[in-house]
């Protein structure tokens, strides 16, 4: 599908990407007056994982050098985003509790509550009972979890095509059905996408596009640590309204919460990950969902008999350190790249738009902090 005619070939900025991140920067960049921007997907805009997750917007259990953006992104911009973007995102903001079930688990989520704790979070250990007093439906085998109450979750579909519908009447030109080969310079600085619809030309050039974004940078001697981890989704018939809360365990084992509509949307991996076919697929293998369903069932037996209808799956990038690269790439003046966002980018991607737009403009991201996730932290040290 081609949003619009693919003639326009040069702007001041190209965008390789179609997710969540790329429509964010875009409506982020026009609303600070650049719309001369052209955005190229290989498939439809969203069809990665911006829109294939379980929707959190979660503070609690991040990478402290993350959290500074999800911070912002909850006092900031999710509380107004359905009215900004004129659609519902279906921003819930009723918690998030990450829960436990052995010893282990609770000095695991201990660890991490005090780091959040440390870095100005509201977030706390509580127990198992007091867990079950937030969320009735709890198996006595959880015996304490970690609680937020400012965490919640949205709609992924709606966020990212928001962002897009937004940029998109700002004028941004969206072109998808174009599959990027590389990028070339032009007397040291990015300056040409080479794909399979011809070569575009940008003054500058954002690259976001997960996992794919380690060929591409590749193209001009950019070496991204980041792999792609498969992870599958599953949603439920729509039930009666149990448990808004967003939650997780201290494994990571599954995660999700019930929508606006009833439906449970619920996530996770079998172990059997690194084992699947390498193509793209959207559908889940055999052992995924009987696996997490029985997961689930031992923190929640009353979902024993809630029928799933629908299962999908898709690839997370994955950096080395867990938290995305977001910087101005000093060794290719002209390139900025945001990947890496380890399946939890949703949450933070109203805050990395904004500051992905400022890298862009003013060099630096002045109203976010975001000195942790620059590329040189893999250089070796002298």
């Amino acid at each position: 599908m081609v949003t619009v005619a693919a003639e326009k070939k040069k702007a001041s900025l190209i965008i390789i990407g179609g997710g969540v991140v790329a429509c964010a920067t875009a409506y982020n960049l026009a609303k600070k007056g650049m719309n001369d921007i052209i955005v190229l997907e290989k498939k439809e805009i969203g069809n990665g994982g911006s829109c294939r997750n379980a929707g959190g917007v979660r503070q609690s259990a991040r990478d402290v050098r993350e959290l500074p953006l999800a911070m912002y992104a909850v006092s900031n911009i999710w509380p107004t985003l359905s009215d900004e973007l004129d659609v519902d995102v279906e921003y819930v903001q009723r918690g998030n509790l990450r829960l436990g079930k052995t010893e282990a688990h609770i000095k695991t989520l201990t660890g991490i509550t005090k780091k959040s704790t440390d870095a100005g979070l509201d977030v706390k250990m509580i127990t198992g009972d007091e867990a079950r007093e937030i969320c009735p439906y709890m198996s006595d085998e959880v015996i304490g979890a970690s609680w937020c109450p400012t965490d919640g979750h949205a709609n992924p579909l709606h966020t990212t095509l928001g962002f897009y519908r937004k940029a998109l009447q700002a004028g941004v030109t969206f072109i998808s059905g174009v599959k990027v080969n590389g990028i070339r310079k032009y007397r040291g600085r990015a300056r040409f996408v080479d794909t399979d619809d011809g070569v575009y030309e940008g003054d500058n050039i954002l690259l976001c596009a997960g996992w794919e974004s380690r060929a591409i940078a590749d193209t001009v001697g950019i070496e991204l640590p980041i792999i792609r981890e498969f992870s599958e989704c599953m949603v439920t018939e729509m039930e009666p309204d149990m448990f808004p809360v967003m939650l997780g365990t201290a494994e990571s084992d599954f995660y999700g919460g019930q929508t606006k509509h009833g439906s449970f949307v619920m996530g996770g991996m079998c172990g059997m990950e690194p084992y699947v076919s390498e193509k793209d697929r959207f559908i889940t293998n055999s052992v995924t969902a009987p696996c997490l369903s029985r997961g689930i069932i031992k923190y929640f037996p009353v979902l024993k008999d809630v029928k799933i209808i629908r299962t999908w799956s898709g690839w997370y990038d994955v950096c080395k350190d867990k938290v995305p690269i977001i910087d101005n790439i000093s060794e290719v003046p002209g390139l900025t790249i945001a990947a890496g966002f380890c399946g939890h980018g949703f949450g933070i991607s109203p805050a990395t738009g904004l500051a992905v737009s400022e890298l862009i403009l003013d060099g630096e991201s002045h109203t976010i902090d975001i000195s942790g996730l620059k590329y040189d932290r893999f250089r070796a040290k002298a």
